[in-house]
């Protein structure tokens, strides 16, 4: 990457202006949601931050999670649904990367057919991807359980990020 100079008289020294990164357009956006299905969402309550790792299901470009029905982020949520969902590609070397930025409102999803096919959808992403059944711990499961249980549990809490107000990427030069 290349430095910009600019002069600063005040302190009586040169300082290094770095480059921007480049912004992602919305096919690359939409390309790196596809790819990916793990993602960060930070919360804000009480002017605390908190950010929790969440696996996503993508479907028709919209966002789903899944949420334990216990502990804080369902309490964050009820509070204060207003959230940041971040989402990233890393080459091992750090010579290719890739972060999306999503700002939107968290809702509950109470429809049963839309809330069937998030979850049908997070069990397919998992068997495809071949996530270990460990992960169902993250989803309030035993260790080592099926993710079919996932397809069988009526009280899964599902939600859906909506009324997006803010979308951008960034990504290496």
């Amino acid at each position: 990457m290349s430095y910009n100079q600019e002069s600063n008289p005040e302190y009586g020294c040169v300082f290094l202006k770095p480059e921007k990164l480049p912004k992602m357009n919305e096919t690359e956006i939409n390309s790196l949601l596809s790819q990916q299905f793990l993602c960060r969402i930070a919360f804000c309550n009480k002017n605390k931050p908190y950010i929790a790792v969440f696996q996503y299901a993508l479907i028709d470009e919209k966002m789903y999670f899944h949420f334990t029905n216990y502990g804080r982020k369902i309490k964050f949520l009820k509070e204060q649904p207003i959230v940041c969902v971040e989402i990233e590609k890393i080459s091992p070397d750090l010579s290719e990367y890739n972060f999306v930025s999503i700002t939107g409102h968290l809702n509950i999803v109470t429809n049963s057919a839309e809330r069937k096919k998030a979850i049908e959808k997070i069990v397919e992403t998992a068997k495809n991807r071949g996530l270990s059944e460990e992960f169902m711990a993250a989803h309030g499961f035993p260790k080592k359980g099926n993710w079919n249980n996932l397809l069988t549990e009526e009280e899964l809490v599902i939600v859906e990020l909506d009324e997006v107000t803010e979308k951008f990427g960034l990504k290496s030069p």
